[in-house]
This record gives C-alpha cells, sequence and structure tokens, in this order.
C-alpha cells in the first residue's frame, strides 16, 4: 500500500516496496519497525512525521525536507540519502548508513552520538559544530566535508579517506585513526614532513 492513500495515520511492522514519490508533502506519518525497500523520495517534504526502529534498503532519497519530523533507530543500506538536512528534524537518534551515499547533506549544530557511517560516500557533507562523540566512520569518503568544532571524541576513523580536520577546531580526544590517511591530520599545524 502506498503511504500517501493510507487512511490510518500509523503504520506498524509494514513493508513498502517500490513507492515513487517526488514533490510531495507526506504528513502526520508515524512509522514503527517498518522496511521501506527500493522506494524514492525526491524532493519530498515529510513534516511532524515520525519514524522509529525503521529499515531503508536500496532507497533514494534525494533533497527531502524533514521539517519537525523524529527519526529513532533508523538503518539504511545501500541507499542514497543525498542532500537530506538533518537540521530540520524535530529528534533524530542513532542512525546507521552501510554502503549509502549521503553526499551534500547536513548534520551542523546536531547531537548526534553513535552515529554509524559504514563503508559510504559523505562528499561534502556538513558537521559544523556538531557532536558526533562515539560514532563509527569507517571506509568513509569525507572528500571536502567540514568539520569545524566538532566533537569527536572516541570516533573510529579507522580506513576512511579524504577527511580534512584541522586539530586545532576539532576535539579528537582517543579517536581513532588509521595511516597513511591519518598523516592529513598534520596539515593543520604548518610544519614539512618528509620521506
Amino acid at each position: 500500500m502506498d503511504i500517501l492513500s493510507k487512511t490510518n495515520d500509523s503504520s506498524y511492522k509494514e513493508t513498502f516496496s517500490g513507492l515513487v514519490h517526488s514533490n510531495v508533502k507526506i504528513q502526520n506519518k508515524e512509522f514503527e519497525n517498518c522496511v521501506f525497500d527500493k522506494c524514492t523520495f525526491i524532493e519530498c517534504t515529510f513534516d511532524a512525521c515520525k519514524f522509529m526502529d525503521c529499515t531503508f534498503s536500496n532507497c533514494s532519497i534525494s533533497a527531502a525536507k524533514p521539517y519537525n519530523s523524529q527519526f529513532f533507530n533508523i538503518i539504511f543500506n545501500d541507499s542514497k540519502i543525498m542532500g537530506f538536512d538533518w537540521t530540520k528534524t524535530k529528534t533524530v537518534r542513532e542512525l546507521t548508513f552501510k554502503k549509502c551515499d549521503i553526499s551534500y547533506s547536513n548534520f551542523s549544530y546536531i547531537k548526534l552520538h553513535s552515529l554509524k557511517l559504514i563503508e559510504c560516500i559523505a562528499k561534502e557533507v556538513n558537521f559544523n559544530e556538531s557532536d558526533l562523540s562515539e560514532s563509527i566512520f569507517t571506509q568513509t569518503d569525507f572528500a571536502q566535508s567540514i568539520f569545524s568544532n566538532t566533537n569527536l571524541t572516541k570516533t573510529d576513523f579507522r580506513k576512511a579517506i579524504n577527511y580534512g580536520i584541522d586539530i586545532k577546531f576539532n576535539t579528537l580526544k582517543k579517536a581513532k585513526f588509521s595511516l597513511p590517511e591519518a598523516t592529513s591530520l598534520l596539515r593543520s599545524l604548518d610544519i614539512v614532513l618528509e620521506v
């Protein structure tokens, strides 16, 4: 069933497959323990919606507007969640992205402990002033992403690439990095490295 045609505003343990929506408003809907498979939402507005313990697999969500919506314990697998402005949400907790493209998204000024980005593409993502402590960012490509005054305490960057992190303007206590990419952290120190 299509979420727009449902007369009930609440969905529990339902599977939505192959939905395609563009430029529509999805309002006051609640989804708990639901699965979204091969769904596409382009420039859609999620207004005052609530997602709890849901999984999105092989989905494409582009330039969506999550106004006043809530996301709790959401898993994205093999999906494109691009240009998503998480700062517009009411509440966001426990997000996991596996083999996803989250490029051009905005996580600035958000407190989001234990964010998981595993084998993802995170090009030009804004993490400015966010609290991402104890997150897992393994094997993720952070090309041109912004880290400024970001709390990265105990965050795992092992095998991540292309991150540009100024160690003077970010909190990196007990964060984990792997060589050779970790040498990029020294660029902000204005020193000369020789091989």
